[in-house]
């Protein structure tokens, strides 16, 4: 087809399309330069955007709040080697604003962990997954280096007193948790029995259970004396959420574990939309307005830090399991408001033929943030002003829509731009001015060899065909590609809102028996062996038959065959 064509710098007229697409996005400031948290793979050496992974598209980094509880001596046995060392169990929490209830601490008595180097001559314990991401966002001694000191499980930490921040219990303990996961947070979990269902049901079954305690050889004190501290006051559970719900649900034990998520996700949602706080420096305040404060409080007083990781498992293509690494990186700053703001105007006009397509739409835009724009090696074109780096591929794709108009006219009848097609342009000869001439109504004509009359003819077909009626896509790149898709072109025609987009239709995925199509379960069929099997006729009316729009078309074999 004559408007085919690769895009990468193997094409050098595609490529020339991408440098004038991304000095266009620098020159309205879209696009910035600093340190940012990123989903990174070690063994490739760079950043792993959604294109690079064979799983986990769609993933970005999740923030937590590194809360850092310190040892109290004399060490136990197994901390021996680290006595006259500062050193910290560190707890992950999405809820910092609850540290002023903290009565003990979780640990998974079978997990391993490592105590390990950080900054400033202290030695923190968590998971060694935990530290090889600390290690990849500058807390560890040594940058990108894990240097473990002792190797541990989660049964030579217990019973431990440590020093935590913000409660008013001068030492808490570390107390065992078997549902503590190894693969989430830093496997070191702070507990706040009044406002987490899940601790207030841990530690009543240590303090009812002598037995269970002394599985693990925790003594009384360690457990006995502690009592919630209400700290948040909603109108529905008082100020002691967690008890009051249990009560409620009558939950017995932590291995109510259907009840306990169904008491989690109503007392979150109560504190946080509705939770005054009623302790420390900030009592009288909402917890949504108190989070962020409590954070960096303790950040200052050197009592936590941030720690990112992937908010579920990314594996690169090179499978290589990732992790958040915090880089220099060029990045599109999406989610900037008055860029957000013009899109979500853009969106109003866009025909999304289903509510759900839209809704999406608007969902992504509230939570989508800065996006990397550059990495190391691959496959790409070599970012104009810094050619160290390649532009990555969901960046280099937005709006060659646009392109598609002209191509058959620049390098018709090569997909790779090998030779000139039938206007004779050279691909040295497409400056930018060149290029705005071609796309932007009032750009003055350029100072080039190209005949005005191949100008004109450029400008006129991509006039013709543009704005773009119709974008067809899964709706899996709704979060991702179509809304940069979006992004872009308000962007880069900024001072013609004719040229934005008018339609997106998104389709679902095409299953096979009722599940995924895949090649390595054999659950797979090619629309030739459908028709070889079955006959056109059969093929195209099950295909008609399986489902359309957003949902997911169901090809069953067994309708083929009937």
């Amino acid at each position: 087809w004559r408007r085919s064509f690769i895009t990468t710098d193997a094409n050098p007229y595609y490529d020339s399309f991408v440098r004038w697409h991304l000095l266009t996005l620098k020159d309205g400031n879209k696009v910035k330069f600093g340190k940012r948290y990123t989903i990174y793979c070690i063994k490739d050496g760079q950043p792993c955007m959604d294109h690079d992974r064979s799983e986990g598209e769609g993933a970005g980094p999740q923030e937590y709040t590194g809360i850092k509880l310190q040892v109290v001596e004399p060490f136990p046995e197994k901390l021996k080697p680290l006595a006259g060392k500062r050193v910290f169990l560190v707890a992950a929490t999405l809820r910092p604003e609850t540290m002023y209830g903290q009565t003990n601490c979780w640990i998974g008595p079978h997990i391993e962990y490592v105590a390990f180097k950080a900054k400033g001559d202290e030695v923190y314990v968590t998971t060694h997954r935990a530290a090889l991401n600390m290690a990849y966002q500058g807390l560890t001694a040594s940058d990108n280096k894990v240097e473990v000191l002792l190797r541990l499980t989660g049964t030579d930490i217990m019973g431990i007193g440590l020093k935590a921040p913000l409660t008013s219990f001068e030492v808490v303990y570390t107390l065992p948790m078997l549902t503590v996961k190894p693969d989430k947070g830093t496997g070191v979990v702070t507990s706040v029995p009044s406002d987490a269902p899940d601790d207030h049901a841990a530690l009543q079954d240590l303090k009812r259970k002598e037995a269970l305690r002394k599985k693990f050889g925790i003594e009384d004190h360690m457990v006995l004396p502690f009592e919630p501290i209400p700290i948040i006051r909603t109108d529905e559970y008082g100020d002691l959420a967690a008890p009051t719900i249990c009560e409620k649900l009558k939950i017995k034990s932590q291995n109510d574990t259907a009840m306990l998520q169904d008491a989690k996700e109503r007392v979150y949602k109560a504190g946080f939309y509705d939770g005054v706080l009623i302790i420390g420096e900030w009592q009288g305040k909402k917890v949504q307005d108190v989070k962020k404060l409590v954070q960096k409080k303790m950040i200052l007083a050197n009592e936590a830090v941030i720690y990112q990781e992937p908010e579920r498992e990314v594996v690169s293509r090179s499978g290589d399991r990732c992790i958040v690494a915090l880089c220099d990186q060029w990045f599109l700053d999406y989610g900037e408001e008055t860029w957000k703001e013009v899109v979500g105007r853009a969106l109003k006009n866009v025909n999304t033929f289903t509510e759900e397509v839209r809704h999406n739409f608007v969902a992504t835009l509230d939570w989508l943030k800065e996006h990397a724009c550059s990495r190391s090696y691959g496959l790409g074109t070599k970012l104009p002003w810094d050619p160290q780096y390649l532009i990555e591929s969901l960046s280099d794709s937005t709006i060659y829509m646009a392109y598609y108009t002209v191509c058959h006219l620049l390098h018709g009848g090569t997909v790779n731009g090998s030779k000139p097609g039938p206007l004779g342009i050279k691909p040295e000869q497409l400056n930018r001015g060149v290029w705005d001439y071609m796309f932007f109504l009032d750009a003055p004509k350029p100072k080039t060899e190209i005949p005005d009359a191949a100008l004109n003819k450029l400008r006129q077909e991509f006039q013709y065909w543009y704005p773009l009626d119709l974008r067809v896509s899964g709706k899996d790149l709704v979060p991702n590609h179509l809304t940069y898709f979006l992004y872009n072109h308000v962007a880069v025609w900024s001072k013609n809102s004719e040229m934005w987009p008018r339609g997106v239709r998104a389709n679902g995925h095409l299953m096979l028996n009722s599940e995924k199509m895949s090649k390595s379960t054999g659950n797979f069929l090619t629309l030739k062996q459908s028709v070889e099997i079955y006959g056109a006729d059969a093929t195209r009316f099950n295909l008609a038959d399986a489902g359309d729009t957003v949902e997911d078309a169901n090809f069953v074999e067994a309708n083929a065959r009937s």
